[in-house]
């Protein structure tokens, strides 16, 4: 089953653990000096923090899996919509070491498709492959997709 994840880069993170704990009614489920997890059920989330980026604000979306299987889906889906992608296989990230599908959608914004395989201790365990440097939290650097729109909203119409 897949849940969602989303990443924030925060300046302070003991101030950002104490907001976050309120606002989600529930303590991390894995605290660090420089990072806090929450795995939530309800809604079904992986919501990460971390004090590690220059720049704060999401730092990247993403969706955890299971299984290969899902793993392997999610690729597909990516390989289908022709969108350029990064794999990275038993890469070390955010103290867990994963197999890793990256993207970047029109906006800038990198999206992590992903199955945890261990915990490790550290946050960054590995250094980024020559030639990518780490934009989002362990993100490699992927090319920007162009998209065109099926159907376009108006300003000021309500549509998201």
């Amino acid at each position: 089953m897949k849940r969602f994840h989303v990443h924030v880069a925060v300046a302070n993170l003991e101030d950002s653990i104490r907001f976050y704990s309120a606002l989600l009614n529930a303590q991390p489920t894995l605290q660090k000096t420089d990072y806090a997890k929450w795995m939530l059920e309800d809604p079904r989330l992986n919501f990460a923090i971390s004090s590690s980026s220059a720049a704060t604000g999401v730092d990247h979306l993403g969706f955890q899996v299971d299984s290969e299987e899902e793993l392997a889906q999610l690729q597909h889906q990516l390989q289908e919509a022709d969108i350029s992608m990064v794999t990275q296989a038993g890469t070390a990230c955010c103290y867990a070491e994963s197999n890793k599908h990256w993207v970047t959608d029109p906006a800038g914004i990198a999206w992590e498709s992903y199955q945890t395989l261990a915990s490790i201790p550290t946050f960054n365990g590995s250094e980024s492959a020559a030639g990518e440097s780490a934009n989002a939290c362990c993100a490699p650097k992927t090319a920007t997709v162009k998209i065109t729109p099926q159907n376009t909203c108006a300003p000021g119409s309500g549509c998201c």
